[in-house]
């Protein structure tokens, strides 16, 4: 532990460097069209098969919103516009942070992707919530669905605590 931390960290023994090692941010997007929400079946793994949606990694020298639009237009060829930040959530044990904003669609055009086998827009009472890949698109839909013009509070707030069998 470094003196003045309070955590273990990796330090070179050499020179002392510090290594830090921080959670990954998950950038995303809510898509809407004509009320419907457009969701993703991965066509890649972790979840193959499973829906969610548009969403990935941030990479490097891009803000949180070109992220969200890129991880849109890459996973399903559709484009549009941020509404809002929606929501945040937290997955502690995994170490990622996800980001996802509601966005309105500029048209519903969609294309298949080497990323999605299949994308689809769905009503409120449409969503396929047991084939969900992950529990935060699970949870940014139902927050949209629970306040479709957003909470009180600007944002939704989650957190996943991964529950350990001893």
């Amino acid at each position: 532990m470094p003196e003045g931390d309070n955590r273990l960290r990796h330090v070179c023994g050499n020179c002392g460097r510090i290594h830090y090692s921080n959670p990954r941010v998950i950038v995303g997007c809510v898509p809407i069209w004509d009320g419907k929400i457009m969701i993703a079946r991965r066509n890649i793994e972790p979840r193959k098969g499973l829906w969610n949606l548009p969403s990935g990694f941030l990479e490097n020298g891009e803000t949180v919103e070109e992220g969200a639009l890129r991880e849109l237009h890459e996973e399903t060829k559709a484009t549009g516009t941020i509404v809002r930040l929606h929501a945040i959530y937290n997955l502690p044990h995994a170490n990622r942070v996800y980001v996802h904003f509601l966005v309105q669609l500029h048209s519903p055009h969609f294309e298949l992707t080497p990323e999605s086998s299949e994308i689809a827009f769905f009503a409120a009472d449409e969503i396929p919530f047991d084939e969900m890949a992950f529990s935060s698109s699970a949870f940014s839909i139902e927050k949209h669905l629970e306040f479709p013009e957003g909470p009180a509070g600007g944002i939704h707030m989650g957190t996943y605590h991964k529950k350990f069998d001893p």
